[in-house]
């Protein structure tokens, strides 16, 4: 294990770049896994990761110790930091100090739809990016395309509030939408809440994909004209409609129990 104090050292420098700054992440094709969950859940399904850092007041934690033997075990570089300096690269409070490099997974060319998918236009929260993502994971949904418009989902807000479901999912950033929904050879589903078609009136039996809007203006026009189908989820009370990820759990929850029963 090798040790650094100094902020002057030249991967330290390295690591707060990609902490802080989403250009440096994308230029670098690296990303960072904050915290014993997400870390413990990349060795389980994917292995080694490029290099892993702990603080030195986190060497005495049994989970991190089990973590950093893995480590070792696969060859992975591993480097501990004063507490002072780790807490300057972290993004997560009161949590346990231990944090993965990975190389940022760069799938080929996104395939055509053909199994169940979900498209989002233009989601920008982060939280809600990594909300539908984990849904997206819970519910059976492999694959995910966004937009260039939408978050990107290997930055730290979205990867923590997926909680792993980046590992087990195909995601394909940066993908014209429009196209894709054209050359579809299965049902393609637009929630809007101005759609007379609901929800529960679907046969979801089959996979399907799903798109799901911008926070504020929803689907685009264009991609409500091309789809399938526009869908609404119905509900009661006097809020005008669902959050987006509210609203994908909904939808990807009821395919799943229409499958299931």
């Amino acid at each position: 294990m090798k040790i650094i104090s100094s902020r002057d050292n030249a991967f330290y420098k390295d690591l707060k770049a990609l902490a802080t700054s989403s250009q440096a992440r994308r230029k670098a094709g690296r990303s960072l896994l904050d915290g014993v969950h997400l870390c413990q859940t990349w060795l389980d399904l994917r292995g080694a990761p490029v290099h892993c850092v702990v603080s030195e007041g986190a060497l005495g934690n049994a989970e991190v110790q089990a973590i950093v033997a893995r480590c070792d075990a696969l060859n992975a570089p591993v480097t501990a930091l004063p507490d002072a300096l780790f807490n300057a690269v972290s993004q997560v409070e009161h949590g346990v100090h231990l944090l993965f490099v990975i190389a940022t997974p760069q799938p080929s060319r996104a395939p055509a739809l053909v199994e169940a998918a979900v498209l989002l236009d233009g989601v920008q929260d982060p939280g809600n990016v990594g909300s539908i993502l984990r849904s997206a994971a819970a519910s059976g949904v492999k694959q995910v395309y966004c937009s260039p418009g939408t978050a990107f989902c290997w930055s730290p807000k979205v990867l923590r509030a997926a909680m792993g479901a980046h590992f087990v999912l195909d995601i394909f950033e940066h993908v014209e939408l429009a196209p894709l929904v054209r050359e579809a050879t299965i049902p393609v589903l637009a929630t809007s809440g101005y759609a007379a078609r609901q929800l529960y009136a679907l046969d979801l039996r089959g996979p399907v994909a799903w798109v799901l809007g911008h926070e504020g203006q929803g689907v685009s026009d264009e991609l409500l004209h091309l789809a399938t189908e526009r869908v609404v989820v119905p509900h009661a009370g006097q809020v005008e409609s669902l959050n987006v990820a509210a609203c994908a759990a909904v939808c990807f929850f009821e395919a799943l129990r229409q499958r299931q029963a």
